[in-house]
């Protein structure tokens, strides 16, 4: 599923029109974005958790090569669902 198909939908089910669907869904896109940029973290309810987290650097391996590589240290994005993901079977 796309931005696009999300945008469809919501569209559909509440009869405002895409044009304002899209204004939303794209400033919440950017509000997260925002606030984890500044290191904060996401808790929507019952769907999960956006958060950033420090990875250490460490020494990783060319799979192709077999060289031995550095791996710098770096911020990355983590999910964690909320209970309704889990429950998703």
């Amino acid at each position: 599923m796309r931005k696009r198909d999300i945008v469809l939908k919501i569209s559909q089910e509440t009869g405002i029109k895409q044009v304002v669907v899209k204004d939303v869904v794209q400033r919440t896109f950017d509000t997260i974005l925002e606030q984890l940029k500044a290191g904060k973290r996401i808790e929507l309810r019952n769907f999960g958790i956006f958060q950033v987290k420090r990875r250490k650097r460490r020494i990783g391996r060319n799979p192709k090569t077999g060289e031995v590589v550095p791996v710098p240290e770096r911020l990355t994005v983590v999910f964690k669902p909320g209970l309704k993901m889990k429950s998703i079977k």
